[in-house]
């Protein structure tokens, strides 16, 4: 049974009702004022106390959301989780009250933003509709919630966060005084959309796959399958297979889940959930395949694909048990860095976790690597696929582009939409691109655009020029887009112009042209549209690439997808990459000017480091340590080490005064463990084994003998690839333990030669006793001292297990 009703003032009256009752609380506000969430504050609390799911999502469109506000809702409770929304200027308004309770739902959609104007006696219409058993309008509203609450666009808010809001949000309303006063008298007003929002994100195309004729491993699956198979035998429980696109990683997790019982599968878009599911089963004909996302909820298959945007919500997650599933596999498994998969995976604790993906980039899916603890099972990137003859072989040609994309605003992820637009929309800009792909192309083309209205406006110009073209995107309901994929494949059509499609689990091998005309801003996204080519086909000897040039931001840092090693004593990274033999790259001679002056004009080492450290100090809520910087950073930490971590952090102003004095005691000591040399991991276990001992007593004399029974359990551990450090000859032998046998190692590898090797004599053996010649009482330089250790370890072991 439905009910509708149409609020027109004192909607507080009813939130606080619902509020009280329900298990699922979802909130998205456009903006948030501190009296409204002073309102609803503590009814939220309340029901984060008893267990509610709560989720708040506000937007910083034009900085009306204010600081206040978001520091109010953060602090009602730590189980309610409160997000912003940074448009980067694109209009963002939606205002829901959703809510859930044990014999129904109540879901309010309409104009009241979080205020208590809004909220009381605002002139403002909001529809509700109760739903019993059908909760239709709930479901689908709940799945569209979550889509932006971990939207990329979406933050989470901590002190950090709020504090660099308040920041812009300052530095708006100072340029901005007439808007401030407006909307501090007003409290809020609505903004009207413009008349070219952002895009809707569209379902995607999929091709007709390729069926196997003989359903077993083949290629580099064969070779991934080896590797996981020796990660599961080496105790891991997590790993992650790179595979470029076109070699099968979907089919290798069906082939490594044999192994396996009950088999979770988790993608990010619907489509994938079928294509894999019928993957699966060619390999497993014997399981049941189910799907759970919004429309279909079979928990109990065997094999289950789940929807990410269905499984993060609290409700659906706790259907099942944490232990239910024997593997997780994780699709396009770079996207589970964000929160929604970091809530699905931190409630599961399968037997083993693995991630696949094409794409790692680091400075794009920094956290990946975490969450696999490093731990890469096995890596072919297109190159060396396409050495392999696993891949097609590409022609790739750099064209100019005049556009001046300085003049253009960067609203922080993407260019201002309306402004690159504008500079697209050229006649003499269209004549170019068709120039350049009439010069250059073979027959069957993908053409990714920045914009709807580009993707229009080119289609339309080839069109008249008498080519078969159509443009594909969210808002084009006049082609069916199954039917153009399957016509470029047929060659009944030229070209087809896309806007955010086809870039992640869409298949047409025939496809032998792809012509960018956007800026590149994500190594990722590029990579997963080049894959768009690579594919074998009978009728392909190679893809052409054609990509347009210009002074964006990040075009030189595309050409690292090639193989750019700078050859010892070279002063600049070379313009021209070493490619496959059957491969080629031509670039216009402005372009390598261009790409030159780029490097060149790179952001300096120091301001690069900040970012980065802020970066990941916003996302974490704190002082990120040692080991947190290297694993959520764009950059690792070791470039952070030629200066110290700690000098950089003073320097950066983040040290306290007592802090800061104990760098300047200690820093040759702090400078002693970030650069001693490892060729083996030996130094820093024994480290770790006195910081064992405490903050009173780590630093004291210790034997050999004491150390040896931690220094054995350590490299024999079934918890990391430690073991590679017993992997040689002469370690072999001390498998089994005894006590004199390691007690000997130890003290003729790490003791003595540390020892021999300390710079300014800060470490000392002598007499059969190791120490440390540093007033280690300090609880500063303890924590320091582990941080050091503890990332300096993770960084050896995941440079020994990559090599």
């Amino acid at each position: 049974m439905k009910e509708i009703t149409l609020t027109t003032d004192r909607l507080v009256d009813t939130l606080l009702d619902c509020i009280r009752k329900s298990s699922t609380i979802y909130i998205v506000t456009a903006f948030a004022m501190k009296s409204g969430a002073a309102l609803l504050k503590p009814a939220l609390r309340e029901a984060a106390e008893r267990g509610a799911d709560i989720k708040f999502l506000a937007g910083d469109y034009l900085y009306v959301t204010q600081p206040e506000a978001l520091r109010e809702l953060a602090s009602i409770h730590e189980n309610m989780e409160v997000r912003l929304w940074r448009s980067s200027g694109i209009s963002f308004h939606p205002k829901a009250y959703l809510f859930e309770y044990p014999n129904g739902s109540h879901s309010i959609i309409g104009s009241s933003n979080l205020s208590k104007s809004a909220l009381t006696h605002g002139v403002e219409w909001n529809v509700g509709v109760r739903e019993d058993e059908e909760k239709q309008l709930f479901d689908e509203a709940s799945r569209k919630f979550i889509g932006l609450f971990y939207a990329d666009h979406s933050i989470t808010l901590n002190l950090e966060t709020v504090k660099r809001y308040e920041n812009d949000y300052m530095q708006f309303h100072k340029e901005h005084p007439n808007l401030a006063k407006k909307w501090s008298i007003q409290e809020e007003e609505e903004l009207m959309l413009p008349d070219d929002g952002p895009d809707e994100p569209g379902t995607v195309v999929h091709e007709e796959q390729e069926s196997y004729t003989l359903l077993a491993p083949r290629f580099a699956q064969i070779e991934a399958l080896k590797q996981l198979h020796t990660t599961v035998e080496e105790g891991y429980r997590k790993a992650m297979v790179v595979m470029a696109t076109g070699l099968g990683k979907t089919y290798l997790a069906g082939f490594f889940a044999k192994n396996f019982k009950r088999v979770l599968f988790i993608a990010h878009l619907e489509e994938i959930l079928h294509q894999s599911a019928a993957s699966f089963l060619k390999v497993l004909p014997g399981r049941t395949a189910g799907i759970y996302n919004g429309r279909e909820k079979n928990p109990d298959a065997e094999l289950l694909f789940a929807s990410i945007q269905t499984l993060s919500m609290k409700r659906h997650l706790e259907v099942f048990d944490p232990k239910q599933f024997d593997l997780i596999v994780v699709d396009e498994f770079h996207h589970a860095a964000a929160a929604s998969y970091q809530k699905v995976l931190d409630y599961f604790t399968p037997a083993f976790l693995l991630g696949i993906t094409a794409t790692p980039d680091r400075s794009d899916n920094r956290d990946v690597y975490a969450i696999c603890e490093g731990n890469v099972a096995y890596h072919i990137d297109f190159l060396e696929a396409i050495q392999k003859t696993w891949l097609s072989p590409f022609q790739y040609y750099g064209i100019f582009d005049e556009t001046d994309y300085s003049k253009i605003t960067w609203r922080g992820t993407q260019y201002d939409q309306d402004e690159l637009t504008a500079a697209q929309l050229r006649t003499e800009q269209a004549e170019h691109i068709f120039k350049a792909w009439q010069t250059h192309r073979k027959t069957r083309t993908l053409v990714f655009c920045s914009s709807i209205r580009q993707a229009d406006f080119l289609s339309a110009s080839f069109k008249e020029k008498g080519f078969r073209t159509v443009s594909l995107h969210s808002k084009q309901k006049q082609v069916n887009r199954k039917a153009a994929a399957r016509d470029l494949a047929d060659g009944n059509l030229d070209a087809i112009f896309i806007v955010d499609l086809f870039n992640e689990g869409v298949d047409i091998p025939s496809v032998d042209t792809l012509l960018f005309v956007r800026p590149t801003e994500s190594l990722t996204i590029f990579t997963q549209q080049i894959g768009r080519g690579l594919r074998l086909h009978p009728d392909k000897e190679h893809c052409v690439i054609i990509d347009l040039i210009g002074n964006y931001r990040n075009a030189d840092v595309k050409l690292s997808l090639f193989d750019t090693t700078v050859p010892a004593g070279a002063k600049e990274r070379i313009i021209q990459p070493v490619l496959p033999e059957t491969c080629s790259i031509d670039l216009d001679i402005q372009v390598i000017n261009l790409l030159k002056e780029l490097t060149k004009k790179r952001q300096p080492r120091r301001e690069r480091l900040l970012a980065n450290y802020e970066m990941v100090k916003e996302e974490i809520g704190r002082r990120p340590t040692y080991l947190e910087l290297h694993l959520h950073g764009e950059i690792t930490a070791n470039e952070y080490r030629a200066e110290s971590y700690f000098n950089f952090l003073n320097w950066a102003g983040e040290l306290t005064e007592e802090e800061q004095q104990v760098l300047l005691h200690h820093e040759n000591w702090l400078k002693e463990l970030e650069r001693t040399g490892m060729n083996k991991s030996y130094k820093m276990i024994v480290l770790a084994a006195m910081l064992e001992r405490g903050p009173d007593n780590w630093y004291k004399p210790v034997t050999a003998r004491e150390i040896a029974p931690f220094f054995h359990r350590y490299l024999t551990s079934q918890d990391y690839r430690k073991r590679i450090d017993f992997s040689d000859g002469q370690s072999k032998k001390l498998w089994e333990y005894n006590e004199g046998k390691t007690a000997a190692l130890i003290e003729r590898m790490p003791m003595r030669k540390w020892s021999g090797s300390s710079t300014h004599e800060l470490v000392c053996f002598k007499d059969g006793k190791f120490s440390f010649q540093a007033d280690g009482s300090n609880p500063v330089l303890f924590q320091w001292t582990k941080e050091i250790c503890e990332y300096r370890l993770h960084q050896y072991f995941e440079r020994k297990s990559s090599e």
